[in-house]
């Protein structure tokens, strides 16, 4: 049985993060993708203060994805250098978990 996964992704816009999270749920490496509009980001970049407006994207996943999940969006990602944060899920409702398990499965028909 494959642990699951919480992955902190943000996008520009809107239609990226639509676009990221249909592509991710079709291809079963996802169970689960939240869409958090109206993030502002502060940030330090090339040595500079930036501000964005972003969306926070929660994925959910199992950690035996994580690899595929992080080289996909690193695909369809716009940004040079996407957050991609992986974090290991300690515990959950057995059904939530059995159900992201069986969502991420690739031996689903």
């Amino acid at each position: 049985m494959s642990a699951a996964c919480v992955v902190l992704v943000t996008v520009p816009d809107e239609a990226v993060a639509e676009r990221l999270a249909e592509a991710l749920l079709g291809e079963q490496l996802a169970a689960c993708v939240n869409l958090l509009p109206g993030l502002r980001s502060i940030y330090r970049w090339q040595g500079k203060i930036e501000r964005s407006n972003e969306v926070q994207l929660i994925v959910k996943t199992r950690e035996s994805r994580v690899d595929a999940l992080i080289e996909r969006i690193g695909v369809l990602h716009p940004y040079d250098t996407p957050e991609i944060l992986v974090l290991p899920v300690v515990a959950g409702g057995a059904r939530y978990l059995a159900w992201i398990r069986s969502e991420t499965s690739t031996q689903r028909s």
